[in-house]
């Protein structure tokens, strides 16, 4: 069988996708990751064999429209955008509808494995009657209102008020999802596809959906599908772009660990508060990732403590430090906690608020809103996380539940199972299920 892999581009599903697909093909199945052409010389250095689908104009003309849409992304917050980010998922899942039937054919492919944040890509196989697999690389949307949509920071409770609450919150983002999909429906009912569009979760993988969130990170709940899986993080320490990094400008002082991530990262009044925050600690070392979406000089001179540069080793650093102030995307701080590092959180947009939500629900970290964002107040929050050992603690004890459960592994075996790679258990990966 041959397994065909589709995540969006960002480096936060991209990353564990394609480290998924290797490890698959690691146990000698064969894998094809499929995208645009834009990504191909990243997935040809790291082992993968590459297919691209959709893509027409010049290889120059793609890039520059997807760093004019970034630089645009960068910018927004909160619902402004995620809907940015539904009309641009929408234009690739119609691309997907025409053109991936063929790719498919001609590559010879027989199952897929789907990001689920490529919002009804899974029609195509459903239209071929092709297994499909979800894998949810960021934070997974609970559709039954039992725990709040992840686009929000509200606190878990079992209320009936915060249950209407969060019932409200899937029904807001039903909206948003058919503003963006109105092309994609259109094309699914004259295929003949009975799709049940008042439901956002009804079109999700029968056979399995995967969550490489620990479960022991996320609130409490016994209402996901029978099909639904915690796996833990797909880190498997290879398939990312060398970095250069100063490291012999680390004075041995305490380090903070600082990003924005790689998509809403284009506010350098985010970047001036965090610097201004850390220098009021002389004691520690700051060192400030800032993207491409910026430049250096709009975050200002970098104090004595500081270390500013536009690319950083994450992984390398995260190994060195002592805590991370994160925009709170769902693999940053999966790989903070898998070193056992506590968080500052400053979510920003998309599944950001909802993982600051478990942050500060599991309480290995503390969050601050935008909106109340200062250098004193960070400060203030730095500080705490550093002075109570009760954060390194709670963040330590998912880093063993994170060492203990090997969610890469675990993942690449639910894979096999569903699609019948592999025999299965006695009892297949009950410590998994919600």
């Amino acid at each position: 069988m041959k397994i065909g892999f589709i995540s969006p581009f960002g480096p936060g599903h991209f990353n564990p996708m394609t480290a998924l697909a290797r490890q698959v093909q690691l146990r000698h199945h064969e894998v094809v990751y499929l995208a645009s052409p834009v990504v191909e010389p990243l997935v040809r250095a790291i082992g993968l064999p590459f297919a691209s689908f959709g893509q027409r104009e010049s290889l120059s003309a793609l890039t520059e429209n997807v760093k004019s849409r970034l630089a645009q992304l960068s910018k927004l917050q909160g619902e402004d955008a995620s809907r940015m980010v539904l009309q641009i998922v929408a234009g690739w899942t119609e691309i997907m509808w025409h053109s991936l039937p063929d790719i498919l054919m001609e590559e010879g492919i027989d199952a897929l494995v789907l990001d689920t944040y490529l919002f009804y890509a899974e029609l195509v196989p459903m239209r071929l009657g092709m297994p499909y697999i979800h894998v949810s690389n960021a934070l997974p949307f609970d559709y039954s209102g039992y725990t709040p949509l992840c686009l929000y920071g509200w606190p878990h409770e079992t209320t009936s008020v915060a249950l209407a609450r969060n019932r409200g919150g899937v029904t807001r983002f039903a909206g948003f999802l058919a503003e963006a999909n109105a092309g994609i429906r259109a094309h699914a009912e004259k295929a003949g596809l009975d799709v049940d569009w008042e439901n956002p979760g009804s079109t999700v993988s029968k056979l399995a959906w995967l969550t490489q969130m620990p479960r022991e990170f996320d609130f409490e709940s016994s209402n996901w599908p029978p099909q639904f899986h915690y796996t833990g993080p797909f880190h498997d320490g290879a398939g990312r772009v060398n970095v250069e990094f100063p490291w012999e400008q680390l004075t041995g002082e305490p380090i903070v660990y600082a990003s924005m991530g790689t998509v809403a990262n284009g506010r350098p009044e985010i970047f001036r508060a965090i610097v201004s925050a850390v220098a009021k600690h002389r004691d520690l070392q700051l060192v400030l990732s800032i993207g491409n979406q910026i430049d250096p000089d709009q975050v200002g001179s970098a104090p004595s403590n500081a270390i500013i540069v536009r690319q950083a080793p994450q992984l390398e650093l995260l190994q060195r430090s002592s805590v991370c102030i994160t925009h709170a995307g769902l693999n940053t701080v999966l790989e903070a906690l898998t070193q056992g590092v506590p968080q500052v959180a400053i979510p920003v947009t998309h599944d950001q608020p909802g993982v600051a939500a478990r942050i500060a629900n599991k309480q290995t970290g503390l969050v601050t809103s935008l909106d109340k964002l200062t250098a004193p107040r960070l400060s203030g929050l730095l500080g705490e996380v550093l002075g109570d050992y009760a954060y390194h603690s709670n963040a330590r004890r998912i880093q063993q539940t994170i060492a203990r459960n090997k969610g890469l592994s675990q993942a690449a075996d639910l894979i096999e199972q569903c699609f019948g790679l592999a025999k299965p258990a006695t009892e297949p990966f009950a410590q998994t299920k919600p």
